[in-house]
C-alpha cells in the first residue's frame, strides 16, 4: 500500500504549486529585457526562466555593481515568489542565465562560481564551459584560474531543482610577476625568476643575486613554508622553482659548485646542456664540476626546484690558479669500502718535477700519502693512484704539482664518501632474472640507488624509498648494455653508502 503520509505530502505540494501559479497569473505581466543582451560596467543581466532548462522566460534581474562583478544571490528564499523586471518566478524549479561583457587587463585571474543546484561558467558567450557542475547538489563552489587580456563575454548559468537555492560569482586578479624571464643578469649578477610550482608553473617575479664582484650566493628563500617576496608577488616556499640567469665573461679554468635541497642543475650555454645535473628530490647535496680553458661570454643558467620540506640553493665559481702543467681531468672514486682510486690526466708537463697526492678528513688540513713521477714528453699523460688506507666517512683529495723550481700549485678538491650502511644486504650476486633483493636496516625515504659498470660509468640513477626489511629492485633496461659485472651503490639520506658487486647473466 502506498504510504498515506506520502499521499498527503504530494497533495500539499501540488496544492502549493497551484496556489503559487494562481497568485502569479492573477496579476498579468509582461517579461522585460532582451535575452541576448549582455550587461556592462561590472553589472550582470540575469535572465530568469520558469523550469530547470530555461523553458519560460519571466524577466531579468541585475547583479554586481560598477565596483565589482561579485554577487551572491538567494532569490528571496525557498519556495517564494521572486520579483524580476517583468514577471515573478516561483523559487522551486527555475533557471537563470547571467550575461556580462567585461574587459580584463593582462593578468592571471581566479574565477569562483558556486550554487545549489547546477551551475556553469563560460568566457566565450556559452560556446565552451570552463566550470561545469550541471547537476543537483547542495551548495558547492568551483574555481578556475586562467590568463586573460582583453574583452570577454561571460555567461553564468544556474538551475534550481527543489530545496535551498543560491548562486554566487567572484573573480580576483592573481599577482603575476613583471620583467622578462628570458633576460639575463650581467656584471657578475644573477636575475632569478621565481615560480609557484615545481616545474616553472606560475611566474611570480624576480630577485637579484651576486654582488657585481662575485656570482657566489647561498639562498634559503626566507625559510621553509613561508611567504617569500619577489619583485612583484610572494611565493610560498613549498613546491616552487627558480631559474637564475647571468651573462658572464669567463676566461681560464673554473671550479663550479652547486648545492640544493631539492633538485638543481647548471648550464653554461643558456640551458641547452647541463654541466651539473641533480634534478631529483633530495636532502641538501652539493656537486662540483671543473671546466678548463673557458674563453668568452657565457649564458649561465642555474635552475632549482623545491618539493616540500627544507629549501636551500648555493652556487660558487672559483677561477683556478695557473698550474705548472695543464690538468685535463682529476677525480676520485671508491673501488670498495676501504680503497679509493684517484685518476688524473695532464698535458704540457715540460720542466715539471713530480706530483704529490694529498688527503684530508675535513677538506682543510691535508697530508701527503704518495708521490708520482711524471712521464716524459709533453703529450697527454694518464695517471692513477690507489689510496689503500681508507677507514670510511667523507674524504677529500688534491694534487700538489711541483715544478722544477720548487713552486707548487694545487688542483681542485675531489671527495668521496665511503662509510658503509650497516647491515645493508643486496643479493644474489649472480643475477639471472633481472631482479635483485635489498635488505635495509631501517626505513629510508630518499635512498639514492646507482648502477655503475666496472669502468666507473654511471648506468642508471634512481631515487627510491626503502622500507626496513626485504624488498625487490628491478634492473634498469639493458638497452645498449652487455651482460657482465656491475656495482650497485645505495646512498642513504645521511650520506652513508653501501656497494655490492653483481654479475648479470
Amino acid at each position: 500500500m502506498y504510504p498515506f503520509y506520502k499521499l498527503i505530502r504530494s497533495f500539499l505540494y501540488s496544492l502549493l504549486l497551484m496556489l503559487a501559479a494562481l497568485t502569479v497569473h492573477a496579476q498579468p505581466c509582461t517579461p522585460q529585457g532582451v535575452e541576448s543582451v549582455y550587461g556592462t560596467n561590472n553589472t550582470w543581466i540575469g535572465y530568469v526562466y520558469e523550469g530547470r532548462n530555461f523553458e519560460t522566460y519571466k524577466g531579468y534581474i541585475n547583479e554586481g555593481n560598477a565596483a565589482s562583478a561579485t554577487f551572491n544571490e538567494t532569490f528571496g528564499g525557498d519556495q517564494v515568489n521572486f520579483a524580476t523586471n517583468g514577471c515573478p518566478v516561483y523559487t522551486e524549479e527555475f533557471s537563470v542565465r547571467f550575461r556580462l561583457t567585461k574587459t580584463f587587463a593582462n593578468a592571471n585571474y581566479n574565477f569562483t562560481v558556486g550554487a545549489d543546484d547546477g551551475y556553469r561558467l563560460s568566457l566565450d558567450g556559452g560556446n565552451t564551459w570552463v566550470i561545469n557542475r550541471w547537476n543537483d547538489q547542495s551548495y558547492t563552489a568551483t574555481s578556475y584560474e586562467t590568463s586573460l587580456n582583453g574583452t570577454y563575454d561571460l555567461v553564468v548559468e544556474f538551475y534550481e531543482n527543489h530545496g535551498g537555492n543560491r548562486v554566487s560569482f567572484d573573480v580576483v586578479a592573481i599577482c603575476t610577476g613583471d620583467g622578462n624571464p628570458s633576460d639575463y643578469g650581467n656584471n657578475n649578477t644573477w636575475t632569478g625568476y621565481l615560480y609557484q610550482g615545481t616545474n616553472f608553473n606560475k611566474y611570480k617575479g624576480y630577485i637579484a643575486r651576486g654582488d657585481g664582484i662575485s656570482l657566489n650566493f647561498d639562498e634559503s628563500f626566507g625559510g621553509s613554508n613561508v611567504a617569500f617576496m619577489t619583485s612583484n608577488c610572494s611565493i610560498t616556499t613549498q613546491n616552487f622553482s627558480a631559474r637564475f640567469r647571468s651573462k658572464t665573461t669567463l676566461n681560464g679554468s673554473y671550479q663550479f659548485t652547486v648545492g640544493g635541497d631539492d633538485g638543481y642543475r647548471l648550464s653554461l650555454d643558456g640551458g641547452n646542456t647541463w654541466i651539473i645535473n641533480r634534478w631529483n628530490d633530495q636532502a641538501y647535496y652539493s656537486s662540483t664540476q671543473t671546466i678548463y680553458n673557458l674563453s668568452g661570454i657565457y649564458d649561465l643558467v642555474l635552475e632549482y626546484y623545491e618539493n616540500g620540506g627544507d629549501n636551500r640553493l648555493t652556487f660558487s665559481a672559483s677561477q683556478l690558479s695557473l698550474l705548472p702543467v695543464t690538468l685535463l681531468s682529476w677525480n676520485a672514486k671508491p673501488v670498495n669500502n676501504n680503497q679509493v682510486l684517484l685518476n688524473w690526466k695532464t698535458a704540457d708537463a715540460v720542466n715539471f718535477h713530480h706530483y704529490i697526492v694529498q688527503k684530508s678528513f675535513d677538506g682543510q688540513a691535508f697530508q701527503n700519502i704518495g708521490q708520482v713521477t711524471p712521464q716524459s714528453g709533453s703529450d697527454v699523460q694518464t695517471y692513477s693512484f690507489t689510496d689503500q688506507q681508507v677507514n670510511g666517512g667523507r674524504i677529500w683529495y688534491r694534487l700538489a704539482m711541483v715544478d722544477n723550481d720548487g713552486s707548487i700549485r694545487y688542483s681542485v678538491l675531489a671527495s668521496v664518501m665511503l662509510q658503509e650502511i650497516k647491515a645493508m644486504r643486496v643479493f644474489p650476486t649472480i643475477v639471472e632474472n633481472n631482479q635483485v633483493y635489498v635488505e635495509s636496516p631501517a626505513n629510508m625515504n630518499r635512498a639514492l640507488v646507482e648502477w655503475v659498470d666496472m669502468n666507473g660509468r654511471l648506468w642508471k640513477t634512481e631515487q627510491r624509498a626503502l622500507v626496513a626489511g626485504r624488498q625487490s629492485l628491478n634492473l634498469p633496461a639493458m638497452a645498449g648494455k652487455a651482460t657482465g659485472s656491475y656495482i650497485i651503490r645505495i646512498t642513504g639520506e645521511n650520506g652513508l653508502r653501501y656497494s655490492q658487486h653483481i654479475i648479470i647473466k
